[in-house]
């Protein structure tokens, strides 16, 4: 009896696994465009820079503040301090006007009282090779979320 009610709960949740995966990577570029939205309003509103740091080989993301004398603390907010990339979530690859398209290394984006300056994308894949592309744009706090791997216009 016990096996029968194993093997149908296996037979229920089995299936699903794929679908869990592609919601974690839907969820963490939603977090992500979050964060970028809600990091861009702290610093346009509070008048402070704020970096946005991405470690495409790692696969994570950090916010901080820099400091005058050159050191970074961390974002007093709670928001920006949480984790942003689910588990199983990959960098693909972040373009900026500046440094191009990045497929490995860190990316760091400067966030300051004028908000971001330049539009920014990245890519984000999970292990079954989907993606979802976040892509921000400048003046007015615009990040636009799609599924797939979209090119944007710089």
């Amino acid at each position: 009896m016990v096996l029968v009610i194993l093997s149908f709960a296996a037979a229920l949740v089995a299936p699903r696994l794929p679908l869990a995966r592609d919601m974690e990577l839907k969820s963490s570029a939603r977090r992500l465009a979050a964060s970028i939205r809600y990091l861009e309003e702290r610093a346009v509103s509070s008048k402070s820079p704020y970096r946005l740091r991405l470690d495409i080989s790692a696969g994570s993301v950090r916010i901080t503040r820099p400091m005058p004398g050159g050191e970074e603390l961390p974002p007093c907010d709670e928001l920006l301090s949480r984790e942003i990339l689910g588990d199983g979530i990959a960098i693909a690859d972040v373009t900026t006007a500046r440094l191009g398209k990045l497929s490995e290394g860190k990316v760091i984006v400067d966030i300051g009282g004028a908000g971001l300056t330049a539009p920014l994308t990245i890519h984000l894949q999970n292990e079954g090779g989907q993606a979802f592309t976040v892509a921000a744009l400048p003046g007015g706090g615009k990040v636009k979320v799609m599924a797939g791997y979209g090119e944007v216009t710089l």
